[in-house]
């Protein structure tokens, strides 16, 4: 008889949470032993509901058969195979439950996060924007009013913070416009496009900030570097900031240059906790792909001021400076320059030509000569404009009280010079001439970055060629490459703003023109009706006028050919003795239609060349030089001969002796004939008269060259006290001038004139 074996199949079932008690109760099914038809044992098996996941154990039936045991295993493999069926698929269920329960708890974790870190990037934008008002309204006004003077420099290093607070809060208002809180899923949506919209304007304010950002750290160590000074600024700062424990500008100042950098970080980081499904997930890619393009365009950008920073600047170094500088890399620099210079002008190697710089740079170079040339004729119309106003005849007394028309010509001229014409010249200075000046210093910077990329695209041309560059070559093919595109980029801009700003000087200037017709316009018509022809009609009164100005123009023009006449004509002057002889010898050697006299004094600067004084008396022996130039004359000075200007030579008249005529018929000829030899001695005492006819005045100015000589001007009188020096030679003088001054004078540099004829008669100096 085959011992009968004990089968068990443990089974494992999960146990819900709330599951029921089984109907069996709470232990089930109890198994027992009963003894079935064939005498055999089999035990029962003790089980409860799969629900209730106890285990199962199934009793084999101690049968002696073959076939009762085979059914018995059937049986339990095939109850087996379904228990590990249901097993796997309740594993399947829970392990599906747990994979959502915890991808619910990731995604309730990344929106937690999102919203983190869009709340972080909204406060740090509110207290940001706070911090940089704080330091430009309240700190800076404080500086300029407790710190007297203003420290220099102070306005410039608040320069374009304005533009930064004005986009930040720009983007906060636009934020706060949605009304959204940070939870909610159109919140991203907004706030990308709230940056995006803004994205330019951010570019355009931050650039320029951070390009100068530099100069504000100068001006701030200008400042550590004055003990007391820094004091006063530290103690302002934390009196304005107690809250902050700021202790510099420069904590407030850096913060545009930080917060720039720290918009891609926060936007990636609003990205990386943003589900891919999210509807806003694409927008804030690009939002975040636009901040990073953003930070890397002001960095070029600021590379680029740099680099016009370092070579647009004009140093006025002195010789000993350029001396020290020479060293052999700078040598060896020029060398090959100048090499590359010499061999495109000889046409052995082609010159790199870019048109469209060679044509922003013509451009450049015109409107720089207009703008110079339109500067210079704005300074010449003040100065006439100066010339005129300085030149007040409504101060002389015209002795015509009784006439309504002169009275009337002189309240408009007073007007006229004192409040029209000044206000016009102030508002000139202030809207032309000022900003034209300013847009001339401008142009040095654009002219100096012109020419140093001509030097480092003669350094690019010889390093073109090479496969392999070295560092420093690199860097030349770099710096020229920078140069090229910062003038590709910038020059149309400044040729367009500085041509626009010409077209409005030029605008400005009419309308200052038609604000001075109107000025004065006004002012005529409220004395129109004091003035004579008033009541003509305006056919009439613009004739009378024509006329009138035609008739003064012919007076004028007469005047004037009467005086150039006068100052044209030749010179009759007394000669000294020794002039007379020298006169007398070249007469009768080369006769007196050859005698000329020198109208200045001449230097001499080639070889065979006369120095000649003014008033001395030649002889011309030739009209031309050795090789036919007729603007060289060979000329007879008494003794010595030389070639002398030609243009500085007019024919000598020789004065006739009569006397000039006088204004007076009862005048003797001996009274005559002593008052014109003046400087006779002086027991001949002149007869008494009401009235002198003549004075002695300086022919040609004369400047002292020793203490016993008197200086004096050409037409101003003066008073002969001895005729001859001490040693009794007439061709010196002892005269008194003006102002009490006595000394001697060549006698040849006095000339007898009518009164009347020069300045205004002094009773103490005439004869």
């Amino acid at each position: 008889m085959e011992v009968p074996r004990r089968l068990s199949f443990p089974l494992v079932l999960p146990k819900p949470a709330s599951s029921a008690r089984s109907p069996l109760g709470a232990a089930g099914q109890t198994a027992g032993s009963s003894k079935d038809q064939t005498g055999g044992e089999k035990l029962i098996s003790e089980e409860k509901t799969p629900e209730s996941g106890v285990i199962v154990v199934v009793e084999a039936p101690p049968e002696d058969g073959k076939a009762a045991r085979r059914f018995s295993s059937q049986d339990s493999f095939s109850e087996e195979s379904s228990l590990s069926e249901e097993r796997l698929e309740e594993e399947a269920r829970e392990a599906q439950r747990r994979a959502e329960e915890e991808e619910a708890a990731a995604k309730e974790r990344a929106a937690q996060r999102q919203q983190l870190a869009i709340q972080e990037l909204v406060e740090s934008e509110r207290s940001y924007l706070r911090l940089l008002q704080l330091s430009t309204v309240t700190i800076r006004s404080n500086l300029q009013q407790q710190l007297q003077p203003p420290p220099a420099g102070l306005d410039s290093m608040f320069l374009h913070i304005e533009e930064v607070i004005d986009v930040s809060s720009r983007l906060l208002s636009l934020l706060d416009q949605k009304q959204l809180q940070f939870g909610e899923p159109d919140f991203p949506q907004s706030l990308c496009d709230s940056f995006l919209s803004l994205s330019s304007e951010m570019e355009a304010a931050y650039k320029e900030y951070l390009a100068h950002y530099n100069h504000v750290t100068e001006v701030e160590n200008s400042y550590k570097q004055k003990e007391a000074l820094w004091n006063e600024v530290v103690r302002v700062i934390k009196a304005a900031a107690p809250d902050v424990n700021a202790t510099s500008l420069s904590f407030f100042l850096v913060m545009p240059v930080q917060r720039i950098a720290r918009y891609p970080l926060l936007l990636q980081t609003i990205q990386k906790h943003t589900d891919a499904s999210h509807p806003a997930y694409a927008l804030l890619e690009q939002t975040a792909h636009t901040s990073v393009a953003l930070n890397c365009r002001i960095n070029e950008y600021k590379r680029f001021r740099e680099v016009a920073d370092k070579y647009r600047k004009t140093e006025m170094l002195t010789i000993k400076d350029k001396i020290v500088r020479l060293n052999t890399h700078s040598i060896a620099k020029k060398t090959a320059r100048l090499g590359q210079q010499i061999k495109h002008e000889a046409g052995l190697k082609p010159k790199l030509v870019d048109e469209e710089f060679d044509a922003l740079e013509g451009f450049f170079y015109v409107l720089e000569n207009g703008i110079l040339e339109l500067l210079e004729n704005v300074e010449m119309y003040l100065q006439h404009l100066q010339g005129f106003l300085s030149c007040r005849t409504e101060d002389f007394d015209l002795d015509m009280d009784g006439e309504k028309a002169p009275i009337c010509y002189k309240e408009i001229t007073t007007a006229l010079r004192q409040w029209i014409l000044p206000m016009f010249e102030k508002r000139m200075r202030k809207l032309i001439h000022q900003p034209l000046c300013a847009l001339r210093d401008l142009l040095v910077g654009p002219r100096n970055l012109i020419r140093k990329r001509l030097d480092k695209l003669l350094d690019y041309e010889v390093i073109e060629g090479k496969p392999n560059l070295s560092y420093e070559e690199q860097a030349v093919a770099n710096t020229y490459r920078t140069l090229n595109t910062l003038l590709l980029t910038e020059l149309p801009q400044f040729n367009g703003l500085a041509l626009q700003m010409m077209w409005s000087t030029l605008g400005t200037f009419s309308c200052l023109h038609r604000d001075l017709a109107a000025d004065m316009e006004q002012l005529f018509h409220s004395f129109a009706q004091q003035l004579p022809h008033s009541s003509l009609s305006p056919g009439a009164f613009w004739e009378w006028a024509e006329s009138s100005v035609l008739e003064g123009a012919r007076r004028l023009q007469h005047l004037c050919r009467m005086v150039e006449d006068k100052l044209n004509a030749p010179d009759a002057q007394p000669l000294s003795p020794s002039s007379q002889r020298r006169l007398k010898q070249l007469t009768d050697k080369h006769g007196s239609g050859k005698i000329f006299q020198v109208m200045s004094t001449v230097v001499g600067t080639r070889d065979l060349d006369l120095n000649l004084t003014k008033g001395e008396l030649v002889a011309v022996i030739s009209e031309a030089d050795s090789r036919g130039d007729r603007r060289r004359w060979l000329v007879d000075a008494g003794g010595k001969r030389g070639y002398a200007a030609a243009s500085k030579l007019i024919r000598y008249h020789q004065p006739t002796d009569d006397p000039p005529p006088s204004p007076h018929p009862n005048l003797t000829e001996d009274v005559t004939t002593r008052r014109r030899h003046s400087y006779s001695p002086a027991g001949n005492a002149p007869l008494p008269m009401s009235q002198p006819c003549f004075q002695v005045v300086g022919a040609y100015d004369f400047t002292a060259r020793s203490k016993h000589e008197v200086s004096f001007r050409a037409g101003e009188p003066v008073r002969i006290l001895e005729p001859h020096d001490k040693r009794g030679s007439p061709e010196w003088s002892l005269v008194e001038v003006r102002g009490g001054q006595r000394g001697y004078v060549p006698s040849n540099y006095l000339a007898i004139m009518p009164v009347g004829a020069g300045l205004p008669p002094n009773p103490g100096f005439f004869l």
